[in-house]
């Protein structure tokens, strides 16, 4: 299952990612076809701005953070999956 924060951290980092695809510092050997692209999916991709006026807008779906209480239970369930034997 996917939470609302690990939502917005894939859509932050994957910004980020299409960003050094453009920069041929930082991926070097990056064909000028996959640049080209990139650079025109981040035309449109939503910056950090528009991801927190989609949180505010729907916390459900995307949150910078889960609220205290369901940030509790989440790490309860992933620690006892951890523990139980495979």
């Amino acid at each position: 299952m996917t939470l609302p924060d690990e939502r917005y951290r894939a859509v932050r980092e994957t910004r980020r990612f299409l960003q050094s695809l453009c920069s041929s510092s930082a991926t070097p050997g990056i064909p000028k076809v996959i640049r080209s692209q990139a650079l025109s999916l981040l035309r449109h991709y939503p910056a950090d701005w528009d991801l927190e006026l989609l949180a505010a807008a729907a916390p459900e779906i995307l949150a910078q953070r889960l609220d205290p209480v369901t940030e509790f239970v989440v790490s309860k369930s992933r620690a006892e999956e951890q523990t139980k034997p495979k």
